[in-house]
Protein backbone atom coordinates (compact mmCIF):
# COMPACT_ATOMS: atom_id res chain seq x y z
CA UNK A 1 0.00 0.00 0.00
CA UNK A 2 1.79 3.32 -1.09
CA UNK A 3 1.79 5.37 1.91
CA UNK A 4 2.57 9.65 1.41
CA UNK A 5 5.54 11.47 2.91
CA UNK A 6 5.41 15.16 4.05
CA UNK A 7 9.10 17.29 4.58
CA UNK A 8 8.34 19.37 7.28
CA UNK A 9 10.24 22.47 6.40
CA UNK A 10 9.14 22.55 2.93
CA UNK A 11 5.99 20.79 2.31
CA UNK A 12 6.58 19.01 -0.25
CA UNK A 13 5.00 16.16 -0.61
CA UNK A 14 5.46 12.66 -2.30
CA UNK A 15 4.03 9.08 -2.07
CA UNK A 16 6.31 5.75 -1.25
CA UNK A 17 5.12 2.95 -3.01
CA UNK A 18 5.58 -0.80 -1.54
CA UNK A 19 8.83 -1.39 -2.94
CA UNK A 20 10.66 1.92 -2.82
CA UNK A 21 12.72 3.51 0.06
CA UNK A 22 11.72 7.48 1.25
CA UNK A 23 15.48 8.29 -0.96
CA UNK A 24 13.86 6.25 -3.97
CA UNK A 25 10.70 7.68 -4.16
CA UNK A 26 11.76 11.59 -3.43
CA UNK A 27 14.33 11.13 -6.34
CA UNK A 28 11.42 9.26 -8.48
CA UNK A 29 9.12 12.59 -7.58
CA UNK A 30 12.09 15.35 -8.84
CA UNK A 31 12.85 16.12 -4.89
CA UNK A 32 16.51 15.97 -3.98
CA UNK A 33 17.29 15.03 -0.23
CA UNK A 34 20.67 14.67 0.64
CA UNK A 35 22.24 11.48 0.59
CA UNK A 36 25.52 9.81 -0.38
CA UNK A 37 26.56 5.71 -0.52
CA UNK A 38 22.60 4.89 -0.74
CA UNK A 39 23.32 1.71 1.19
CA UNK A 40 23.34 2.54 4.83
CA UNK A 41 26.82 2.99 5.39
CA UNK A 42 27.72 7.00 5.20
CA UNK A 43 24.88 8.67 7.05
CA UNK A 44 24.73 11.29 4.37
CA UNK A 45 20.56 10.98 4.40
CA UNK A 46 19.78 11.02 7.74
CA UNK A 47 17.00 12.88 8.84
CA UNK A 48 14.30 12.55 11.60
CA UNK A 49 11.45 10.87 11.70
CA UNK A 50 8.62 13.29 12.99
CA UNK A 51 4.90 11.41 12.50
CA UNK A 52 4.30 8.03 11.79
CA UNK A 53 6.28 4.59 11.79
CA UNK A 54 8.77 3.01 9.27
CA UNK A 55 10.91 -0.08 9.17
CA UNK A 56 14.59 1.03 9.36
CA UNK A 57 15.66 -1.04 6.95
CA UNK A 58 19.61 -2.69 6.72
CA UNK A 59 22.13 -0.47 7.35
CA UNK A 60 25.81 -0.30 9.22
CA UNK A 61 25.63 0.49 12.68
CA UNK A 62 27.60 3.59 12.91
CA UNK A 63 25.81 5.66 10.49
CA UNK A 64 22.61 5.32 12.89
CA UNK A 65 24.20 4.54 16.05
CA UNK A 66 20.97 3.22 18.39
CA UNK A 67 20.75 6.50 20.50
CA UNK A 68 20.67 8.42 17.39
CA UNK A 69 17.30 5.87 16.49
CA UNK A 70 15.55 6.00 19.53
CA UNK A 71 15.94 9.95 18.83
CA UNK A 72 13.87 9.20 16.36
CA UNK A 73 16.24 9.76 13.37
CA UNK A 74 16.62 7.51 10.37
CA UNK A 75 18.18 6.28 7.43
CA UNK A 76 16.22 7.04 4.52
CA UNK A 77 17.95 5.88 1.86
CA UNK A 78 16.85 2.24 3.61
CA UNK A 79 14.02 3.26 5.64
CA UNK A 80 10.33 2.03 4.25
CA UNK A 81 7.26 3.52 5.67
CA UNK A 82 4.72 1.53 6.96
CA UNK A 83 2.32 4.24 7.84
CA UNK A 84 2.44 7.96 6.01
CA UNK A 85 5.25 10.15 7.42
CA UNK A 86 6.01 13.13 8.31
CA UNK A 87 10.21 14.11 8.05
CA UNK A 88 12.30 16.52 8.54
CA UNK A 89 15.14 16.46 6.11
CA UNK A 90 17.91 18.72 4.02
CA UNK A 91 16.93 19.13 0.92
CA UNK A 92 19.58 20.25 -1.84
CA UNK A 93 18.15 22.92 -4.83
CA UNK A 94 21.26 22.57 -7.10
CA UNK A 95 20.69 18.81 -8.56
CA UNK A 96 17.18 19.15 -9.43
CA UNK A 97 16.17 18.67 -12.86
CA UNK A 98 18.87 16.30 -13.83
CA UNK A 99 17.56 12.81 -15.04
CA UNK A 100 18.19 10.03 -13.15
CA UNK A 101 19.04 7.70 -16.37
CA UNK A 102 19.78 3.71 -17.40
CA UNK A 103 22.32 3.95 -20.06
CA UNK A 104 24.95 1.31 -22.37
CA UNK A 105 28.04 2.27 -22.52
CA UNK A 106 31.17 0.58 -24.67
CA UNK A 107 35.02 0.47 -22.94
CA UNK A 108 36.46 2.83 -24.95
CA UNK A 109 40.04 3.00 -23.21
CA UNK A 110 41.74 1.49 -20.08
CA UNK A 111 44.64 3.19 -18.67
CA UNK A 112 46.61 1.68 -15.82
CA UNK A 113 47.02 4.94 -13.38
CA UNK A 114 48.83 2.95 -10.80
CA UNK A 115 49.34 -0.77 -9.70
CA UNK A 116 45.99 -0.57 -8.34
CA UNK A 117 44.06 1.89 -9.98
CA UNK A 118 42.72 1.87 -13.62
CA UNK A 119 40.90 4.68 -15.69
CA UNK A 120 38.18 3.79 -17.37
CA UNK A 121 36.93 6.10 -20.66
CA UNK A 122 33.43 5.08 -20.91
CA UNK A 123 31.48 5.47 -24.44
CA UNK A 124 27.73 6.69 -24.28
CA UNK A 125 25.61 5.63 -27.51
CA UNK A 126 25.93 7.88 -30.81
CA UNK A 127 24.83 11.48 -30.05
CA UNK A 128 23.79 10.85 -26.29
CA UNK A 129 24.87 12.59 -23.55
CA UNK A 130 24.24 12.18 -19.86
CA UNK A 131 23.48 15.33 -17.95
CA UNK A 132 25.36 15.72 -14.15
CA UNK A 133 27.14 18.01 -11.94
CA UNK A 134 30.89 17.79 -11.16
CA UNK A 135 31.15 15.33 -8.29
CA UNK A 136 28.47 13.39 -8.85
CA UNK A 137 28.35 9.51 -9.23
CA UNK A 138 27.06 6.49 -11.42
CA UNK A 139 26.26 3.05 -10.73
CA UNK A 140 27.58 -0.01 -12.87
CA UNK A 141 24.39 -2.22 -12.63
CA UNK A 142 25.68 -6.45 -12.49
CA UNK A 143 23.77 -9.37 -12.70
CA UNK A 144 21.78 -10.03 -9.88
CA UNK A 145 20.73 -7.00 -9.18
CA UNK A 146 24.35 -6.00 -7.86
CA UNK A 147 25.43 -2.31 -8.42
CA UNK A 148 29.32 -0.66 -7.75
CA UNK A 149 29.23 3.17 -7.64
CA UNK A 150 31.86 5.07 -9.31
CA UNK A 151 32.41 8.71 -9.01
CA UNK A 152 32.89 10.36 -12.00
CA UNK A 153 36.52 12.06 -12.91
CA UNK A 154 35.01 14.56 -15.93
CA UNK A 155 33.62 17.55 -15.63
CA UNK A 156 30.04 18.01 -17.74
CA UNK A 157 31.74 19.83 -19.91
CA UNK A 158 34.19 17.69 -21.07
CA UNK A 159 31.01 14.74 -21.55
CA UNK A 160 32.82 12.92 -24.66
CA UNK A 161 33.50 10.16 -22.66
CA UNK A 162 32.47 9.41 -18.78
CA UNK A 163 36.08 8.75 -17.08
CA UNK A 164 36.31 6.55 -14.00
CA UNK A 165 38.50 5.67 -11.55
CA UNK A 166 39.06 2.29 -10.11
CA UNK A 167 40.85 1.24 -7.38
CA UNK A 168 41.39 -2.86 -7.03
CA UNK A 169 39.96 -3.53 -3.99
CA UNK A 170 39.67 -7.75 -4.76
CA UNK A 171 35.82 -7.56 -5.16
CA UNK A 172 34.21 -8.83 -7.88
CA UNK A 173 33.92 -5.99 -10.16
CA UNK A 174 37.69 -4.87 -9.46
CA UNK A 175 38.80 -8.12 -10.12
CA UNK A 176 37.11 -8.03 -13.68
CA UNK A 177 37.91 -4.52 -14.41
CA UNK A 178 41.57 -6.10 -13.64
CA UNK A 179 41.64 -8.80 -14.19
CA UNK A 180 39.21 -9.94 -17.37
CA UNK A 181 37.71 -6.19 -18.82
CA UNK A 182 38.50 -5.12 -22.22
CA UNK A 183 38.40 -2.57 -24.37
CA UNK A 184 35.14 -2.72 -26.41
CA UNK A 185 33.09 -4.13 -23.28
CA UNK A 186 29.74 -3.20 -22.47
CA UNK A 187 28.37 -2.14 -19.13
CA UNK A 188 25.19 -1.05 -18.28
CA UNK A 189 25.10 2.09 -16.34
CA UNK A 190 22.20 4.17 -14.38
CA UNK A 191 22.85 7.38 -12.41
CA UNK A 192 23.44 10.53 -11.87
CA UNK A 193 23.40 10.00 -8.21
CA UNK A 194 24.79 11.81 -5.33
CA UNK A 195 24.64 15.53 -3.86
CA UNK A 196 28.33 16.17 -3.28
CA UNK A 197 28.60 18.93 -6.13
CA UNK A 198 30.52 22.28 -6.31
CA UNK A 199 28.11 25.20 -4.45
CA UNK A 200 28.68 27.81 -7.16
CA UNK A 201 26.91 30.28 -5.50
CA UNK A 202 29.52 30.90 -2.52
CA UNK A 203 32.08 33.61 -2.69
CA UNK A 204 33.97 31.56 0.20
CA UNK A 205 37.79 30.44 -0.70
CA UNK A 206 37.59 26.13 -0.99
CA UNK A 207 39.06 23.18 0.52
CA UNK A 208 39.10 20.47 -1.62
CA UNK A 209 40.20 17.20 0.15
CA UNK A 210 40.52 14.20 -0.91
CA UNK A 211 42.56 10.66 -0.01
CA UNK A 212 42.83 7.72 -2.89
CA UNK A 213 40.48 7.74 -5.46
CA UNK A 214 38.77 10.10 -4.49
CA UNK A 215 40.83 12.55 -6.54
CA UNK A 216 38.27 11.60 -9.37
CA UNK A 217 35.56 13.28 -8.11
CA UNK A 218 37.84 16.69 -6.77
CA UNK A 219 39.48 16.72 -10.41
CA UNK A 220 35.97 16.63 -11.52
CA UNK A 221 35.00 20.11 -9.61
CA UNK A 222 38.38 21.90 -10.18
CA UNK A 223 38.30 21.34 -13.87
CA UNK A 224 34.49 22.96 -13.79
CA UNK A 225 35.81 25.78 -11.89
CA UNK A 226 38.26 26.20 -13.83
CA UNK A 227 36.15 25.99 -16.85
CA UNK A 228 33.49 28.43 -15.30
CA UNK A 229 36.46 30.81 -14.29
CA UNK A 230 35.36 30.86 -10.98
CA UNK A 231 37.88 33.65 -8.83
CA UNK A 232 37.59 32.07 -5.42
CA UNK A 233 40.85 31.18 -4.36
CA UNK A 234 41.08 26.91 -4.17
CA UNK A 235 43.71 24.58 -2.06
CA UNK A 236 43.66 21.15 -2.66
CA UNK A 237 45.24 18.34 0.10
CA UNK A 238 45.37 15.06 -1.12
CA UNK A 239 46.32 12.20 0.77
CA UNK A 240 47.86 8.81 0.56
CA UNK A 241 50.26 5.95 2.15
CA UNK A 242 52.65 5.82 -0.37
CA UNK A 243 53.98 8.08 -3.59
CA UNK A 244 52.09 5.68 -5.99
CA UNK A 245 48.87 6.70 -3.99
CA UNK A 246 48.93 9.71 -5.66
CA UNK A 247 48.61 8.34 -8.60
CA UNK A 248 47.87 11.75 -10.90
CA UNK A 249 49.97 13.80 -9.46
CA UNK A 250 51.29 16.18 -12.14
CA UNK A 251 48.11 17.22 -12.86
CA UNK A 252 47.53 19.38 -9.46
CA UNK A 253 50.94 20.02 -10.28
CA UNK A 254 50.16 21.59 -13.27
CA UNK A 255 46.82 23.32 -12.01
CA UNK A 256 49.36 25.16 -9.31
CA UNK A 257 51.56 26.31 -11.69
CA UNK A 258 49.46 27.32 -14.53
CA UNK A 259 46.05 27.95 -12.19
CA UNK A 260 46.96 29.75 -9.26
CA UNK A 261 45.56 26.42 -6.81
CA UNK A 262 46.99 25.81 -3.91
CA UNK A 263 48.38 21.57 -4.06
CA UNK A 264 49.54 19.95 -0.80
CA UNK A 265 49.97 16.29 -1.13
CA UNK A 266 50.29 14.49 1.87
CA UNK A 267 51.91 10.99 2.79
CA UNK A 268 50.71 8.78 5.68
CA UNK A 269 53.33 5.87 5.31
CA UNK A 270 55.57 6.53 2.85
CA UNK A 271 59.04 4.03 2.71
CA UNK A 272 62.44 5.24 2.10
CA UNK A 273 62.55 3.95 -1.15
CA UNK A 274 60.04 6.83 -2.03
CA UNK A 275 62.43 9.17 -1.16
CA UNK A 276 59.44 11.62 0.04
CA UNK A 277 60.61 14.89 1.29
CA UNK A 278 56.82 16.37 1.11
CA UNK A 279 54.38 17.03 3.98
CA UNK A 280 53.60 13.48 6.33
CA UNK A 281 50.34 12.20 8.48
CA UNK A 282 47.12 12.39 8.37
CA UNK A 283 45.90 14.84 5.00
CA UNK A 284 43.30 16.57 7.32
CA UNK A 285 45.27 17.51 10.12
CA UNK A 286 47.91 19.53 7.42
CA UNK A 287 44.70 21.32 6.50
CA UNK A 288 44.52 22.06 10.49
CA UNK A 289 48.07 22.97 10.33
CA UNK A 290 47.52 25.38 8.02
CA UNK A 291 44.10 26.69 8.70
CA UNK A 292 43.33 26.69 12.36
CA UNK A 293 40.16 29.11 11.81
CA UNK A 294 37.91 27.18 9.02
CA UNK A 295 35.08 29.59 9.68
CA UNK A 296 35.38 31.12 6.22
CA UNK A 297 35.89 28.26 4.05
CA UNK A 298 33.93 25.61 2.74
CA UNK A 299 35.25 22.18 2.57
CA UNK A 300 34.66 19.27 0.16
CA UNK A 301 36.08 16.43 1.36
CA UNK A 302 36.17 13.06 -0.83
CA UNK A 303 37.62 9.61 0.23
CA UNK A 304 37.80 6.62 2.74
CA UNK A 305 35.38 6.93 5.45
CA UNK A 306 37.93 7.77 8.09
CA UNK A 307 39.23 10.46 6.43
CA UNK A 308 35.96 12.22 5.94
CA UNK A 309 35.17 11.18 9.05
CA UNK A 310 37.94 12.52 11.39
CA UNK A 311 37.61 15.68 8.88
CA UNK A 312 34.23 16.78 9.78
CA UNK A 313 34.33 15.95 13.14
CA UNK A 314 37.42 17.71 13.85
CA UNK A 315 36.74 20.62 11.20
CA UNK A 316 33.22 21.48 13.11
CA UNK A 317 34.55 21.44 16.79
CA UNK A 318 38.07 22.23 16.57
CA UNK A 319 38.38 24.73 13.71
CA UNK A 320 35.35 26.62 13.29
CA UNK A 321 34.02 25.47 10.12
CA UNK A 322 29.87 25.73 9.83
CA UNK A 323 28.04 22.65 9.71
CA UNK A 324 26.72 23.24 5.97
CA UNK A 325 29.49 23.78 4.86
CA UNK A 326 31.32 20.80 4.91
CA UNK A 327 29.73 18.77 1.43
CA UNK A 328 31.55 14.91 1.24
CA UNK A 329 31.21 11.62 -0.30
CA UNK A 330 32.42 8.61 2.10
CA UNK A 331 33.43 5.80 -0.33
CA UNK A 332 31.79 3.50 1.93
CA UNK A 333 30.97 -0.40 1.59
CA UNK A 334 27.33 -1.47 1.25
CA UNK A 335 25.13 -3.57 3.69
CA UNK A 336 26.73 -5.88 3.31
CA UNK A 337 28.81 -6.10 0.40
CA UNK A 338 30.27 -3.48 -2.40
CA UNK A 339 32.77 -1.44 -3.59
CA UNK A 340 32.49 2.43 -4.07
CA UNK A 341 35.40 3.69 -6.34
Amino acid sequence: MPHQVTIQASGHVFTVNDDETVLDAALRSGLIIAYGCRNGACGSCKGKLLEGNLDYGHYQEHALPDAEKQAGFALFCQARPLTDLVISTREVEGAKGIEIRKLPARVHVMERLAPDVTALKLRLPANDRLQFLAGQYIDVLLPGNARRSFSMSNAPHDDEYLQLHIRNYGGRFSQHVFGRMKERDILRLEGPFGVFFLREESEKPIIFLASGTGFAPIKAMVEHALYKELKRPMTLYWGGRVRADLYMNELPERWQREQGIRYIPVLSDAPASDQWTGRTGFVHRAVMEDLPDLSGYQVYACGAPVMVEAAHLDFTSRCALPEEEFYSDSFTPSVPESEKA
